[in-house]
């Protein structure tokens, strides 16, 4: 799998665990929720700026986010 698609799958992951929606991840976020379906699609390549209002959307800090077996090389 690429890093895209494990993104979104991490995204995903992560609301499920908070109960949150992608349109209530999205007010949260800051962003629009068809760029959160995309971007947990896989078909969205992420700014740093939008990875940032994510991780702050999904209230957890980078290093919890990026601490995942998805994202072994």
């Amino acid at each position: 799998m690429d890093i895209q698609k494990n993104f979104g799958l991490r995204i995903k992951e992560l609301r499920a665990v908070k109960g949150l929606s992608q349109e209530a991840l999205s007010h949260k976020a800051e962003l629009d929720r068809t760029y959160i379906t995309s971007v947990e699609n896989g078909k969205r390549n992420v700014s740093i700026q939008a990875i940032q209002k994510i991780v702050k959307g999904l209230d957890v800090s980078f290093s919890e986010f990026f601490t995942s077996n998805l994202f072994d090389a």
